[in-house]
């Protein structure tokens, strides 16, 4: 015993050592985690509190922590375009009706190309992977949605660019990876159909990717202003974000139009809607995000390799 008892304590301390070393890395770890979550949300924050706050005091420095003269004029004149409520209709159809198109879209897609037993799997995978590289551009487009008779029309916000070659890319690696093949085998064996099995068997399975996709699909679809930009001429059809844009330039000209007190009144208003229209624009998509989290979360490691 008497010499058994130096080796104990030796391992013991040697266990105590490597415990308080641990200890200090997981604090360095956590503690890194909090900085990049301080970098990355304080931007987010300080918009929130410079769309409260006096314009002279957001030039000036003097906003920090706290909003610094305290107004919400930024708001009201915001608010007082009738064009905002218009563009929040057409942005929720859009992005609702698009999101579900997307989806059918893209997991069909992804789950036929993930199937080995499709027919020129490979060479309609690499017709795929060639449009993310090249495209017609924009006149070929326009001149097709034309001829299609979408231009100016609901359809041609949510149809047309449906479909996602990097999301097909990432579902049909989850199908690959996370649907066992033994499963369509014992679907087969119950007499069960490629449909069928897509829906009562494959669909159940994928919540997490179709979680993912939508998320990305309807923040997508909810940002997107170019393509009314290009493809509508109806202002009663804008997106909020393309209304929002024409409300930012048309208050910039008249505070540059301007002059003395009235071009500085216009001036204010423009900086302190500046911060609002972010605000406006970014809280509605970022409610959903409570609501996708729990399968977001499932599929952050979607396309990994797996054992």
């Amino acid at each position: 015993m008497g010499v058994l008892e130096p080796a104990v304590k030796e391992r013991v301390s040697k266990i105590k050592n490597n415990r308080s070393s641990d200890t200090v890395m997981e604090f360095m770890m956590y503690a890194v985690a909090v900085l990049f979550l301080i970098i990355l949300i304080y931007p987010l924050y300080f918009i929130v509190i410079a769309s409260f706050s006096d314009p002279s005091s957001v030039a000036g420095g003097k906003v920090w922590l706290f909003p610094k003269g305290f107004t919400l004029d930024g708001y009201q004149e915001l608010l007082r375009h009738k064009n905002i409520w218009i563009g929040y209709r057409n942005t929720i159809l859009y992005t609702v009706v698009g999101t579900a198109i997307g989806l059918v879209v893209n997991i069909s897609a992804a789950y036929a190309l993930s199937r080995k037993d499709l027919a020129g799997r490979q060479m309609i995978s690499l017709f795929f992977i060639f449009t993310m590289f090249f495209n017609g551009g924009l006149i070929p487009t326009f001149l097709t949605i034309r001829d299609f008779h979408m231009y100016d029309t609901f359809l041609v916000m949510v149809l047309p660019f449906s479909v996602g070659v990097y999301n097909i890319i990432v579902a049909r690696t989850f199908f690959q990876t996370s649907i066992p093949g033994d499963l369509w085998e014992a679907a087969q064996i119950d007499g069960c159909g490629n449909l069928r099995y897509f829906l009562q068997v494959v669909l159940p399975l994928s919540k997490a990717i179709i979680a993912v996709l939508g998320l990305w699909i309807a923040v997508g679809y909810w940002n997107s202003y170019f393509n009314a930009l290009i493809y509508l001429k109806n202002p009663n059809m804008y997106p909020l974000q393309l209304i929002l844009r024409n409300i930012l330039i048309t208050n910039q000209m008249q505070s540059g139009m301007g002059s003395g007190e009235a071009a500085q009144i216009a001036l204010r208003l423009a900086s302190m809607m500046r911060y609002s229209v972010i605000i406006v624009a970014t809280v509605p998509i970022m409610c959903v995000y409570p609501f996708v989290q729990k399968y977001f979360n499932q599929g952050v490691m979607i396309g990994a390799v797996k054992e």
